[in-house]
């Protein structure tokens, strides 16, 4: 017995709407390639309502695939056919060159975060090496200070053997007047 026609579209539909159902898992992300604007229809083919235009360098999750169309779903979750011939699974040139341009961007502020860094360290470096010479000069100035006092702390050395020397003298004189024996003066 033939199935009626409204009956027949419900459960096509049905079917379909199943098999739509599992194939998220076969998702992939894909570009709208070229110069161009192409319509997001709700169904496969031009007689489908229109839902959005979509421009070079839009992001779609591909969802399945028909004759001639791709399922999608856009960035913001609307889902909808495209022809299959407006994407691609690279990205076009105007996609990587906001890619690049936000790049450069952000190596942009991080050269200047090391500009203003190594500009730091210059100051920084330039304190310390003054520090340094600073500190050469305190040292070298104690130790010729060092040297001065050593050497005048050294007088009782002195004393003490000037004191032998005279000591001996006079212990030679005591000895030499107790022998008796005169001895040769030397006349200067």
């Amino acid at each position: 017995m033939p199935l009626e026609t409204p009956r027949a579209i419900r459960i096509a539909s049905v079917a379909v709407t199943c098999a739509f159902l599992a194939l998220p898992a076969l998702a992939e992300t894909a570009w709208v390639k070229g110069e161009v604007q192409v319509n997001l229809r709700s169904g496969a083919g031009r007689d489908f309502r229109i839902k959005a235009a979509l421009s070079t360098g839009d992001r779609v999750e591909i969802v399945g695939r028909g004759e001639g169309w791709t399922q999608v779903e856009t960035a913001s979750g609307v889902p909808g056919w495209i022809p299959a011939g407006y994407i691609t699974t690279t990205a076009p040139a105007i996609v990587a060159l906001k890619q690049v341009e936000a790049e450069r961007d952000q190596l942009a502020e991080r050269v200047a975060e090391l500009t203003q860094t190594t500009a730091a360290l210059q100051v920084d470096t330039e304190s310390r090496a003054q520090r340094d010479a600073e500190r050469d000069a305190e040292v070298e100035r104690l130790t010729h200070e060092n040297i001065r006092l050593r050497a005048s702390t050294r007088w009782p050395e002195w004393l003490t053997g000037a004191g032998v020397v005279l000591f001996g003298m006079l212990v030679g004189a005591i000895v030499a007047g107790r022998s008796g024996r005169q001895q040769p003066r030397i006349k200067l």
